[in-house]
């Protein structure tokens, strides 16, 4: 993938937030970048978790981090705190 959504800023403001870190137990925290980059094509497309492009993940894997983090509260966080970066 050639192009990135996140800057390196945002990323820096959203990585603390993200779950896998060495005190979340059960969790791993490979490619939260990625996967956060796979979040927000989502959104930006309105496309179906189904038609997800490979160089994401299985779609299925996507979706259920994706489910695990929304009730962990997690993108709320990370909405919270780049919404001063708005555009």
């Amino acid at each position: 993938m050639d192009r990135f959504i996140l800057t390196d800023a945002q990323w820096a403001k959203m990585e603390p937030l993200c779950l896998g870190k060495k005190t979340d137990r059960g969790r791993s925290g490979k490619d939260n970048r990625l996967f956060i980059e796979a979040v927000l094509w989502i959104a930006r497309t309105g496309s179906p978790w189904r038609d997800l492009p490979t160089y994401f993940g299985h779609w299925n894997s996507v979706y259920s981090r994706y489910s695990d983090w929304t009730k962990a509260g997690v993108f709320q966080k990370i909405f919270e705190a780049v919404s001063d970066d708005a555009d």
